[in-house]
């Protein structure tokens, strides 16, 4: 009975002011069946750093995040 643990990103989200929500999933697997399941979110914000995130969250936050998209979401606050 092996027990293994597996991290996805399973559902990424573009806002209106262009902030991107990521949903991480955490599988645990008992011999390569799911049996438990957990979430961890987390928001990426126009200028924030996202050299650490998943190659698909860095993709979307170079197309969506430019510098009028960061400088909007910058006066906003």
């Amino acid at each position: 009975m092996a027990l293994t643990e597996e991290t996805v990103v399973d559902q990424i989200t573009v806002l209106e002011d262009e902030q991107i929500q990521v949903r991480r999933a955490t599988k645990i697997l008992r011999d390569g069946v799911e049996i438990s399941r957990t979430y961890h979110r987390h928001v990426v914000a126009p200028g924030d750093d996202v050299s650490g995130e998943d190659v698909r969250v860095r993709d979307i936050a170079t197309l969506m995040h430019t510098d009028a998209a960061i400088a909007a979401y910058r006066a906003a606050l």
